[in-house]
């Protein structure tokens, strides 16, 4: 057997054999309200071989004893706290380093993964050769109802697809460290997922995702006026920073980044197989 059928029986004897396959990243900071259903969408996976890096951003709840208390029903939960907050780059970029597996994965500590995720885009990865891939993904509300929306991309995405629009779900990516090495992530607070995205993009040019919604993503109250101006000025921070724009060039880069999210991401919005009665605020793993 190899250590990737015997991870799909046997999670102690694929350790035993080899690394994990799979590294989950996951940053923290005041979760308990989400982090046990986003750690048990984890551990329901049909796909064994991972490991899940939780870095704590100095939480002053009970997020870290949760974490504690699952790491005692399940090893592959790896936990490290930082010395202070630091902010969610600092501690993805911690957790890249702490992880072991060949496939690095992301997953922020109040969204869910469906219990084939893992298993159906490691195995897109491997039979389409794809280095770097995502998924489609629902959208529930903070209390946990599905609304009826599917979040899709354009296929394939291109480096100029993302330019102005991040159409990769942070809950969704997956890319291959035998391919790209372990990318360091961005300390800023904002956008580091987007910089990562654009860092691999640039190399390959383009990705396919896993055309099918393997996620579920918690939409949270931002519709304060303060909220979106900080995320206007966050992706004004993300053309300076990433593409050494000036702050000309990257006032014009914000307003088409701003046209895309109202009038080209809307586009890619699908209904959801699952009604919006449907509630994932309970669900747990088989």
């Amino acid at each position: 057997q190899t250590a990737r059928s015997l991870s799909r029986t046997n999670p102690d004897a694929a350790r035993i054999v080899n690394r994990p396959l799979v590294s989950i990243i996951t940053p923290t900071y005041n979760a308990e309200k989400y982090v046990r259903q986003t750690v048990e969408s984890v551990m329901g996976q049909t796909f064994a071989d991972w490991e899940m890096i939780c870095v704590d951003d100095c939480s002053n709840d009970e997020t870290v004893p949760l974490l504690r208390s699952l790491q005692e029903h399940d090893s592959r939960i790896k936990l490290f706290q930082l010395e202070k907050n630091s902010g969610p780059g600092v501690a993805r970029d911690l957790a890249v380093q702490k992880a072991s597996g060949r496939y690095l994965a992301f997953l922020d500590a109040d969204d869910l993964w469906k219990p084939g995720k893992l298993a159906k885009q490691v195995d897109f990865m491997h039979q389409e050769h794809q280095p770097f891939t995502f998924c489609f993904y629902d959208w529930m509300t903070e209390d946990g109802k599905l609304v009826g929306k599917t979040v899709t991309t354009p296929v394939p995405l291109t480096y100029e697809h993302m330019r102005y629009c991040n159409h990769v779900g942070n809950l969704t990516g997956i890319y291959d460290t035998e391919r790209f090495g372990k990318i360091p992530i961005s300390g800023i607070r904002k956008r580091q997922d987007f910089m990562l995205w654009m860092t691999i993009l640039k190399e390959i040019k383009s990705a396919r995702p896993v055309p099918e919604s393997l996620a579920v993503y918690r939409l949270r109250d931002r519709s304060l006026s303060s909220s979106k101006l900080k995320n206007l000025r966050a992706n004004f921070d993300f053309y300076r920073q990433h593409y050494q724009e000036s702050p000309w060039r990257a006032a014009v880069s914000l307003s088409i980044n701003v046209y895309h999210q109202l009038f080209v991401k809307p586009r890619y919005l699908r209904p959801s197989a699952a009604t919006p009665q449907d509630s994932m605020s309970h669900e747990r793993p088989a």
